[in-house]
């Protein structure tokens, strides 16, 4: 683990969150944007098929651009009895997202590819967490929208900020739901060594 937590890491995520959770771990890290959009790939319906699709996506779009070191991918996807519930575009999409989340158990979905910049070569797996919300009020999920923190979530709630009061359970990596499971990207970055 000493090892690994001094590794540097090229991050194909604009999210902050990601970036967090891997310097809090101790990896070095350094953010390289990745290009294109987050258009779900056709013909793929099964959502670790698709977040996996995406999440090599990210990461191909940045080693086309980057020769050197290990390249971090990674998406989420937020699904309710087989729908996947993607990031709100507004504050209305927000709402309806959270009302349907409401008082349900969904999973959510991240999954994590690492290339080696200099071989190509790439390995990916993804994480799944069951997580159970509380049943909400619409005045709740008004003034949590209001907030701002639904922006740029897959469902529309962040668990390591506020949105965690909707939380009643979770099994499985508290990490994955934030964006990033981190036991994921221990195993990957072993896998890739070999």
């Amino acid at each position: 683990m000493a090892e690994q937590a001094k590794q540097k890491l090229i991050l194909a995520s604009r999210s902050p969150r990601r970036k967090e959770l891997l310097e809090k771990a101790g990896y070095q890290i350094e953010v390289v944007p990745p290009l294109g959009d987050e258009t779900p790939p056709e013909g793929k319906t099964d959502p670790h098929e698709i977040a996996t699709a995406l999440a090599l996506r990210k990461a191909r779009s940045v080693h086309i651009r980057r020769s050197d070191g290990l390249i971090l991918g990674a998406d989420t996807v937020t699904v309710l009895k087989g729908e996947i519930i993607g990031k709100p575009q507004n504050d209305e999409e927000a709402k309806e997202m959270l009302q349907k989340l409401a008082g349900t158990k969904h999973v959510v979905i991240t999954a994590v590819c690492l290339i080696n910049g200099s071989t190509g070569a790439a390995v990916c797996g993804s994480e799944e967490t069951a997580v159970e919300m509380k049943k909400m009020a619409d005045s709740e999920i008004e003034e949590y929208v209001a907030s701002g923190e639904s922006m740029g979530a897959s469902g529309a709630y962040k668990i390591q900020e506020t949105g965690d009061k909707f939380v009643e359970d979770l099994e499985g990596s508290f990490s994955n739901v934030v964006g990033l499971p981190l036991e994921l990207v221990e195993e990957l970055l072993k896998r890739i060594k070999s």
